[in-house]
């Protein structure tokens, strides 16, 4: 008998609980519901009108300084700065109508820049895929210098007598093997 008291206890509970959750669920408007304040009120607003003075003005002084920057950067190419040369003795390569004359110097300006220096008449063609061309030089194919260089281009000096000044590099075939940084026409 006391079971069945409790059983009843227990049902009565759980039918007040039940009958709660249903009055809470009367009173509450649904889940996907949406209040009327937030009906009324739209995603997309319209921008304000208004211009900040503060926005021209930053506006204005940024326009002034990329026009100035630019300015400065055509005026200074204009008078030779832009080369990013301080003095005139530059290592940057000569353009090839200076370096057409007899005796003129491509290349680096000092000769102490580089240790080995030989002459001849420049050839393109190089030995066994060393070197691009070579220096003919007295003595036959065994006194050849075959040269490469990463500064100059010396397909402008094909066939004219140079002086070159550069470093010997290890070759496999070629008897003398020379990166080739200073350039002098002789002829």
């Amino acid at each position: 008998m006391e079971a069945r008291k409790d059983c009843k206890k227990s049902q009565n509970v759980v039918n007040w609980y039940l009958m709660k959750e249903e009055e809470k669920a009367q009173n509450s408007p649904p889940a996907h519901s949406v209040p009327a304040e937030t009906k009324k009120s739209t995603v997309v607003h319209a921008f304000d009108t208004k211009k900040s003075t503060m926005d021209k003005k930053v506006f204005i002084i940024l326009f002034a300084v990329v026009l100035l920057g630019g300015l400065t950067g055509v005026f200074l190419a204009s008078i030779g700065g832009g080369s990013g040369s301080t003095s005139g003795s530059s290592d940057a390569p000569q353009t090839v109508k200076e370096a057409a004359e007899k005796g003129s110097i491509i290349g680096a300006k000092e000769e102490g820049s580089f240790k080995d220096q030989a002459e001849g008449v420049l050839k393109e063609g190089g030995i066994d895929g060393e070197g691009a061309y070579h220096l003919e030089r007295p003595g036959g194919i065994s006194q050849n210098v075959y040269l490469t260089s990463s500064i100059i281009d010396l397909s402008e000096y094909i066939d004219r007598k140079v002086k070159v000044w550069g470093e010997t590099n290890a070759a496999k075939s070629a008897g003398w093997l020379m990166d080739v940084g200073r350039l002098q026409i002789l002829e």
